[in-house]
C-alpha cells in the first residue's frame, strides 16, 4: 500500500493559547480543538498531517529541515515570528514542495508591524482571517497542490 502524503503544519509561539484569548482575536476554540479539526480534515483528504507547535524559533526551523526529507507539503502559522525570523525564511526557502502560510487573523487589519511577514517570501499562498476555517483551507490547498502538482 503506498503511504499517504504527509504535510507539516507548524505553529508558533503563543498558537498554544487560541481560546484563551480575552481580546477574541483568535476566536474562542482551543489550540487542541482546532488541532483536532485538522487532523481529521487531512485524514478525509488522505493526507498524514504532522500539526506541531514550538514557542522556540529553532525548533520549527528544525522541523522545517526535516520536512525538506519527508513531507510533501509544509503549511505554516510562525505566529510573532513571521515579521521577525530570517532564520525560518532560510529554512522555507530550502524547501521545494508547497508552502502554505496561514494566520487565524487578517494581519492585514492589526498593527502595522503585522503587515509585512518573512515567511511571505517563501509561501506559494497566504490564506489569513478566516480563523480556524482557513487553517482547514490550507490544508486543502496543500492536498491539492501535491496531488496536482501545482505551484511551489
Amino acid at each position: 500500500m503506498t503511504p499517504l502524503p504527509t504535510v507539516f503544519f507548524l505553529n508558533g509561539p503563543n498558537a498554544n493559547l487560541y481560546g484563551l484569548d480575552k481580546t477574541g482575536t483568535y476566536g474562542t476554540e482551543s489550540f487542541q480543538s482546532i488541532g483536532d479539526r485538522c487532523l481529521a480534515h487531512a485524514a478525509a483528504l488522505g493526507l498524514d498531517l504532522k500539526f506541531r507547535q514550538s514557542n522556540h524559533e529553532g525548533q520549527i526551523v528544525d522541523w522545517i529541515q526535516e520536512a525538506r526529507h519527508s513531507a510533501q507539503g509544509l503549511i505554516i502559522n510562525a505566529a510573532g515570528l513571521s515579521y521577525s525570523s530570517i532564520p525560518i525564511l532560510d529554512a522555507l526557502l530550502a524547501y521545494d514542495g508547497p508552502i502554505i502560510e496561514a494566520h487565524m487573523s487578517n494581519i492585514w487589519k492589526r498593527e502595522p508591524f503585522r503587515h509585512h511577514s518573512y515567511v511571505s517570501r517563501a509561501a506559494t499562498g497566504v490564506i489569513a482571517g478566516l480563523g480556524a476555517i482557513g487553517y482547514e483551507l490550507a490544508i486543502s490547498a496543500a492536498a491539492t497542490l501535491i496531488r496536482e502538482g501545482g505551484p511551489k
